[in-house]
């Protein structure tokens, strides 16, 4: 039985800047993840996805025990590294959901999350 799992892609403030002052280097990626989202839906994986806008225009609501939420304009993470976007895939198995994240363009420069979805009744 086949499982879907979230490909997360992480990648540093420093990573998405380049991108956009790089005219070149952003054709290269984007030609990168073109081929990548190829190869997924030849193999019959991919089943959704989609390219996030830039953090700063994220706004994230964070709950305190017995307060009101707080939201705060933009991510808020405790970390360098920013939510980019995201695959859908359909793997037999971990294993098989590992070899299409390493094969993402991420994995060469940033941060790749692999997590299953979690199956309903």
């Amino acid at each position: 039985m086949s499982v879907q799992y979230a490909i997360l892609i992480y990648e540093s403030p420093d990573d998405q800047r380049i991108r956009e002052e790089d005219q070149s280097e952003q054709r290269e990626v984007r030609a990168a993840y073109q081929a990548y989202t190829e190869a997924l839906v030849a193999a019959g994986r991919l089943r959704g996805g989609e390219v996030l806008d830039l953090p700063h225009t994220a706004t994230t609501l964070v709950a305190k025990p017995g307060a009101e939420p707080v939201i705060h304009d933009g991510p808020y993470a405790d970390t360098l590294e920013q939510l980019a976007g995201f695959y859908l895939i359909e793997a037999e198995h971990l294993d098989e959901a590992l070899d299409w994240a390493r094969r993402c363009p991420a994995a060469a420069t940033g941060r790749v999350e692999i997590r299953p979805i979690l199956a309903r009744p």
